[in-house]
């Protein structure tokens, strides 16, 4: 069965959103590194609707590195309500309930299946027990406002952390694993 590994950028009063408007400063060698072993180890992406269409507009432009050249090749599964036709090679649109979906997809896997972006996707795994481990990359900055992680969920979510990693800049990656 896949390990579904869930890694996201947060800042310091907990925003998520618009990573591009305040991440890159931080984004050194130190974070490719650690984003290169992340993705070289996974064997699939999954992605929400709003992660995909941000990804799908940027990645298939980019070649050339190995981080661009494994996320554009690797399989991607998107978990969407709208439905629709992918535009990224080796997309597809998952169907029906989220988690299992999600349930399915974790069992055609032996490997790491890579989640980016947290919204409404993660309430839904986080319901049904399906994230294995977490990568919370929070940022030494105060975003001021935006979409807070995992705005609007009722019931705490309590986590083992099993790690930590601090970069040169300032970036603590915190590994967890559900309780």
């Amino acid at each position: 069965m896949g390990k579904l590994i869930e890694s996201t950028f947060v800042t310091l009063d907990g925003v998520i959103e618009s990573p591009e408007k305040w991440g890159g400063p931080y984004w050194d060698q130190e974070f490719a590194a650690y984003a290169q072993a992340l993705l070289d180890r996974a064997d699939a992406i999954l992605l929400g609707r709003s992660t995909y269409d941000g990804f799908a507009a940027s990645w298939p432009q980019r070649a050339g590195d190995p981080y661009a050249d494994r996320i554009n090749s690797l399989p991607k599964f998107v978990a969407t309500r709208t439905g629709g036709t992918p535009t990224w090679n080796n997309t597809t649109f998952l169907k029906g309930d989220v988690a299992t979906a999600v349930k399915t997809l974790k069992d055609q896997f032996d490997g790491d299946i890579l989640k980016f972006g947290t919204g409404d996707v993660d309430r839904a795994l986080l319901e049904h027990s399906l994230i294995d481990e977490f990568h919370f990359w929070v940022f030494p900055v105060i975003a001021g406002g935006g979409t807070h992680l995992l705005e609007g969920m009722v019931t705490p979510a309590h986590l083992t952390a099993i790690g930590a990693v601090t970069f040169g800049s300032g970036i603590v990656v915190h590994v967890c694993t559900p309780r």
